[in-house]
């Protein structure tokens, strides 16, 4: 069974695309409103923990043909993402990764509010649905793990909207190479678990 606070991390992991999209956000309107705010955190949270469910009914029906390498295909699929991840925080410039974050933020077509922000909260959980195959590759309880997922994706996402430009720029390197990071090492962690429990 996975834990609360893998649970919690993985939830950390998953959010940090949707986090540096909310930076962005910030960065084009540094005086956003707590309303605004709130807004945002609550669609990209929806949207996070939405897809990882999509996923799990993916890997469910998967399972009973993978059960013996099951531990290696949630490694593989969580180290992929994370390290996707940190590729993506390191290619990029500063100057880009503040622009790609806007792009995510504010949407790269015309149209209402809350369609930029479903297409923003879209293109920043695609990862989540890999994960979510990998989740059900372990014994996890889904219904928790969406909980966390929304309520550390909402509060991540808040946050982040309100975050002023300069710390948005900075903030939104590191904290793609630390969901990646958390990723991979949760990977490592499913991993030896299963291997030292000789299954």
């Amino acid at each position: 069974m996975t834990g609360i606070f893998t649970l919690t991390a993985l939830a950390f992991g998953l959010s940090v695309d949707a986090f540096a999209a909310a930076l962005g956000k910030g960065t084009g309107d540094r005086t956003s409103p707590l309303l605004g705010a709130l807004r945002i955190g609550f669609v990209f949270a929806a949207m996070e923990a939405l897809m990882p469910v999509v996923g799990y009914l993916i890997g469910l029906a998967l399972s009973a043909w993978v059960a013996s390498v099951d531990h290696w295909i949630a490694f593989v699929l969580l180290s992929l993402v994370g390290l996707h991840m940190i590729w993506q925080a390191f290619k990029d410039e500063p100057e880009t990764l503040k622009a790609r974050a806007e792009d995510a933020a504010n949407g790269p077509i015309k149209g209402p509010r809350w369609v930029h922000l479903g297409l923003a909260a879209i293109a920043t959980s695609i990862d989540a649905t890999i994960v979510g195959v990998s989740l059900a590759m372990v014994d996890t309880n889904l219904f928790l793990a969406v909980a966390i997922i929304f309520a550390v994706t909402f509060a991540m996402c808040t946050a982040g909207a309100l975050i002023g430009r300069k710390a948005g720029d900075w903030l939104g390197h590191w904290a793609e190479v630390a969901g990646g990071v958390v990723l991979i090492a949760i990977g490592v962690m499913i991993l030896t678990q299963h291997l030292s429990q000789g299954i």
